[in-house]
């Protein structure tokens, strides 16, 4: 195994959390964006009107850009609060600066009432409208992780009964007799024994990611980890149980720091890595890098084996792959269930996943993890 690294920055667990500690105060700063939001539109509005009000004294647009600016409010903040909010200090404003006589307010206006209500209806319909259209989108997504995990699960239940056979079935021929197989027969059959408990393992771990996001909420709690150090250890797990195969990893001089969960990203890491040295066929090498593009960690596993049958990259991650006709894949094990499950929790962090065939052949996923800006540091040396 070849490791070309850049140089690593020793980061502290504790300094990680610290560096994603605003990211579980995310309702506080949700409110202060709302909060600076509101007053940024209505102070717009009001130099607007301001501006305007020098080259036309009449004043009908006052209502129009007020009213425009309660839709906008109640549009883009969580809730009914800054709407209403809006509605109350926009009628204020206008009645104060806008309405003879100016710089005082008058609540015997004719049509004051009616304004008041016109801005308080556009923000309660647009606020309601809002919170509608967010709770079908939450219903939406909630069903398709539901109907994905199901599938796994499912297919999981499926695919586990092969090597479970193959043990009881090795097991019992050694027990039963032990006398007629050589010390060589033996050892090839505890071999393909521990091959299938290590398989079953593997789908034991990813049982319980899927298990870790019940309800269809993915909910991950997420520390700022060195993707290099996440990189290295997941690569150093696969070359104890694959010696023979040749990997090479390639990380950027700067630190990325990334907001996960390390062990769900280890585990996608070391179930593509193991995809491609079970699945490929004939894989001898596979090349693993990391890079940051953009506002995204990337991080890209690559093989030279046969590649994957076209007729299968539009649902590889759907764990449809149990019925893969092409002669160099592994038919013991599903290929799709540890793909599925990459796929889930690559996007319960928010991020994507592709797969593609080579030109120079073999196969190559990637998946993308968004990153805190200010979270990387420069390398030294």
């Amino acid at each position: 195994m070849q490791l070309r690294y850049g140089w690593l920055c020793p980061h502290s667990s504790e300094g990680r959390k610290e560096g994603c500690g605003m990211a579980k105060n995310a309702t506080r700063w949700r409110w202060l964006y709302d909060f600076f939001l509101t007053m940024g539109i209505l102070v717009t509005a009001t130099v607007l009107c301001t501006l305007l009000r020098q080259l036309d004294s009449g004043g009908g647009y006052v209502h129009l850009i007020f009213v425009l600016a309660v839709a906008t409010i109640s549009r883009w903040t969580e809730g009914f609060f800054w709407g209403i909010f809006s509605s109350v200090t926009g009628v204020l404003l206008v009645n104060y600066v806008f309405t003879y006589p100016y710089w005082e307010f008058n609540f015997t206006i004719t049509g004051y009432p009616l304004t008041f209500l016109a801005m308080l209806t556009v923000s309660m319909m647009i606020s309601a409208m809002n919170t509608q259209i967010k709770k079908q989108e939450k219903l939406r997504i909630e069903t398709e992780k539901e109907a994905v995990r199901a599938n796994l699960l499912r297919a999981m239940s499926h695919d586990i009964r092969t090597p479970l056979t193959s043990i009881v079935g090795n097991t019992a021929a050694i027990l039963d007799n032990e006398d007629s197989f050589s010390p060589e027969q033996k050892r090839r059959l505890l071999e393909d024994v521990n091959e299938d408990a290590q398989w079953l393992i593997r789908m034991v771990e990813n049982l319980l990611s899927i298990t870790r996001m019940s309800n269809g909420q993915a909910k991950i709690e997420k520390d700022c980890e060195a993707a290099e150090e996440i990189v290295a250890v997941s690569v150093s797990k696969f070359a104890k149980r694959f010696p023979n195969v040749k990997v090479s990893v390639e990380v950027p001089d700067e630190v990325l720091m990334v907001p996960m969960d390390a062990t769900l990203i280890r585990q996608v890491i070391m179930n593509l890595l193991e995809n491609a040295a079970i699945h490929g066929g004939n894989v001898t090498q596979i090349r693993v890098q990391l890079s940051r593009e953009g506002s995204r960690a990337c991080f890209s596993i690559s093989d030279n084996g046969v590649g994957i049958p076209k007729e299968k990259l539009t649902n590889i991650f759907q764990g449809g792959l149990s019925d893969v006709s092409h002669s160099n894949f592994d038919m013991k094990k599903n290929m799709g269930i540890g793909l599925s499950v990459c796929y889930t929790i690559v996007k319960a962090h928010g991020g994507t996943m592709t797969a593609e065939n080579q030109e120079t052949g073999g196969a190559c996923f990637r998946f993308y993890l968004p990153m805190e800006e200010g979270k990387t540091s420069e390398a030294e040396g």
